[in-house]
Formats: structure tokens, C-alpha cells, sequence
């Protein structure tokens, strides 16, 4: 199962984070539209990626709901039917909500900074340092906590859950 590092924190400043993204990667970045369903599991979290272009990602991840660098395990599938997909998941398993977001991806060295506009949420930063098979934990939070630093992200800006739990009120920050 492939593994990143993942943190993700609140944007006090979108202009200044767009900039250094930009800087860091030397790229403008792409802007992504997503629309994320989420359905009940008994565990981990399991989401379906509507890109709103006719194509898809079927995202099953475990992850703790822990401040700062926290590793993740994901497994995902691409799909060119995600409507038909969703209403087979839906009678299946039941939605357990859905997130609407404008992202901008920017890649620098083996991490995918987004830039997130989230519907009724705000503004979000979100790092995942994608590890290699020789790679630790540890090694993704070195490099995670380096790009905390060039982005400014404080401990008071950290969140621990994902945007749905944001939405449905159990995020503690």
C-alpha cells in the first residue's frame, strides 16, 4: 500500500501561500476542480474524487487524526464513470457527506503542496510527501517540517481530521 506524510493546516495569508508555492516549485501551479463524496466505513476513510471532467479516484486511506506530520496509507482506483460509481457506492454503503473544493497542486521535489478552497470551510494548505519504499516516517517529517517553515505553517493552524469532519463539526480546531 503506497504511504505519504501528510499535514494539513488553515491559510492565513492566500496570496503570500500561493507565492511561495509558486517559488518552490517554479510553476504556476494546476487548478483542480474536486467534488469528494465520503461513504460510511467501519474504517479508514473512503472517498470518491469526482474531478468534474468525466474521470474519477476511488480513495480508500487510513490515517490517524493527529496534529502535525502524520503518515498516511492509501490505496485508490481511476475511474472514467464516477457518477455511476457513486450511485452504487451510495445504495451500498450510504454517504456519509461531500466536499467541494478548488485545488491548486504544485509539486516540489517528492511532495504535492494544495493550495485548497473548500466550500463553507475556507482556505487550506495541504502537504503530502510521498515516500519511497526506502523511506521512513521519519524522513517524510523532516521534509514536511521544512516546508511548514518556508510556508509559515504554525501548530495553531494544524488541523488533525479531513475537511468532512471539518464540515460535520468533530474537528477539534
Amino acid at each position: 500500500m503506497p504511504r505519504n506524510v501528510e499535514v494539513k493546516a488553515r491559510i492565513q495569508d492566500w496570496e503570500r501561500s500561493l507565492q511561495v508555492c509558486q517559488q518552490l516549485s517554479g510553476s504556476d501551479g494546476e487548478q483542480i476542480l474536486q467534488r469528494d463524496v465520503f461513504f460510511n466505513t467501519t474504517k479508514g476513510r473512503l472517498k470518491l474524487r469526482d474531478f468534474q471532467d468525466g474521470s474519477g479516484q476511488l480513495i480508500y486511506y487510513e490515517r490517524p487524526d493527529l496534529l502535525g506530520p502524520k503518515l498516511s496509507n492509501y490505496s485508490l482506483s481511476n475511474t472514467a464513470d464516477p457518477h455511476g460509481l457513486e450511485a452504487v457506492l451510495t445504495q451500498a454503503l450510504g454517504v456519509r457527506g461531500k466536499v467541494v473544493k478548488e485545488r491548486f497542486l504544485f509539486l516540489v521535489g517528492q511532495t504535492r503542496i494544495h493550495l485548497d478552497r473548500v466550500k463553507d470551510l475556507g482556505d487550506f494548505v495541504e502537504l503530502e510527501v510521498v515516500l519511497k519504499d526506502s523511506q521512513t516516517a521519519q524522513d517524510g517529517d523532516l521534509i514536511a517540517q521544512e516546508l511548514m517553515n518556508s510556508l509559515k505553517i504554525s501548530q495553531d493552524h494544524l488541523l488533525t481530521g479531513a475537511y468532512m469532519d471539518l464540515l460535520q463539526g468533530g474537528e477539534k480546531n
